[in-house]
């Protein structure tokens, strides 16, 4: 009997990552792919991506209910709830032998939860990461936490699974899951992206994508509102934003962009570009500017310049082509200056990507096929203080 994989997957942008590896899962004869979407994919003002998903010829298994409204706190609370109950009772009635499930997103957080409580194994990607700006730290440890298989992209990442108490055995490094679309990717022709967007691009290009930060005590409001007065004095250059995620204060952020976008003929906003179209405008752009883990994970591959704004991605291990810089417009003018410097451009073209040079799916499929599954669900503490009476 095949082992049956459940893909849980709850945004545009763990797609994009996770399609790679859903590929390899379809393509292996020894394993069988389950979909469960839930999530921002099926909102209207995110682009509706689970369309994406079906368009790309997957068949979704099970589509689970997504409270929308006010991004608040009570409606996100709201939309676990959602989410764990539709999960339970899909897993329920899938079977499935393993959950996979990528980051630290409160509807992976809901996914992972549903698993644990039908005790169903559950194989994590991307955990012992660290970001402080949001609350997706928590979530994210949380997951790591109820996980059996993790998959981290670093050997950092791998040490701070197993300081939470995970057996060793269990940990494995597999690179940022991300590279591995990069590594054979050839970006699209700027004539079919400026067709397919219905824009004339500029010879200078931004790409621009500015997350809610949940736990910084400067707002995200104020924090873009720096960003973009910035970005006001760049007439020359085509400036590219991509939606914000579902975190709380979303819909504000997407009102100040689209007014930004309206005085500024430069500027353009699209709620979702599909990955395809992402990468490709990321391979010509001068830069990629926001507090999105894509500026930090996948641009290096691409050789592309970074600005990371803020604490929201502070923690995560970086390459020496991308820049943080606090969320004050001096400070980002300071770091868009030295991005477009001659010495600095020079320097993005040899940098090193930590998080690997690709094969993460082949190698998480690897260890989906032959991990036992006896008596997972039972874990015990790995200490590693040594000599401590507790």
């Amino acid at each position: 009997m095949n082992r049956r994989i459940c893909v849980v997957t709850g945004s545009r942008a763990d797609y994009g990552l996770l399609r790679r590896v859903m590929q390899e899962i379809k393509s292996d004869s020894e394993l069988d792919l389950q979909i469960v979407v839930t999530g921002t994919h099926f909102s209207t003002k995110q682009g509706d991506t689970y369309r994406e998903i079906e368009n790309d010829g997957w068949t979704i298994d099970r589509k689970i209910e997504f409270i929308f409204g006010e991004d608040t706190s009570i409606n996100i609370a709201d939309s676990i709830a959602s989410v764990v109950s539709g999960c339970t009772r899909s897993f329920k009635e899938l079977q499935p032998h393993i959950i996979l499930v990528l980051g630290d997103r409160y509807e992976i957080f809901a996914a992972a939860t549903a698993a644990l409580i039908s005790k169903i194994p559950i194989a994590h990607i991307h955990g012992g990461e660290s970001t402080f700006g949001s609350y997706d730290e928590a979530f994210r440890h949380s997951i790591t936490k109820m996980s059996q298989i993790h998959f981290v992209a670093t050997e950092t990442y791998g040490a701070r699974v197993r300081q939470l108490g995970e057996n060793p055995e269990n940990i494995h490094v597999v690179g940022g899951i991300g590279i591995d679309e990069i590594q054979d990717f050839q970006p699209l022709e700027i004539s079919t992206i400026e067709q397919s967007l219905g824009i004339k691009l500029l010879e200078k290009k931004f790409l621009v994508t500015f997350h809610p930060v949940t736990l910084d005590s400067n707002s995200s409001s104020y924090q873009l509102e720096q960003l973009l007065r910035t970005l006001e004095d760049r007439k020359d250059t085509s400036i590219i934003f991509t939606a914000p995620n579902g975190d709380e204060g979303n819909l504000f952020l997407s009102e100040m962009i689209t007014e930004f976008v309206r005085e500024n003929p430069n500027a353009h906003f699209f709620r979702s570009l599909g990955r395809s179209l992402y990468l490709s405008l990321m391979a010509i752009s001068d830069c990629v500017i926001g507090n999105s883990s894509s500026g930090i994970i996948e641009a290096p591959s691409l050789k592309v310049a970074s600005i990371d704004i803020g604490l929201r991605q502070e923690g995560r291990v970086r390459a020496s082509s991308v820049i943080n810089c606090e969320a004050k417009e001096s400070e980002i003018r300071v770091a868009l200056n030295r991005i477009c410097s001659e010495e600095f451009r020079n320097k993005v073209k040899t940098t090193i990507n930590p998080y690997g040079n690709g094969g993460s799916s082949q190698k998480i499929v690897k260890v989906l096929k032959s991990v036992s599954l006896e008596n997972s669900m039972i874990k015990r503490f790995f200490d590693c203080l040594e000599d401590v009476k507790l």
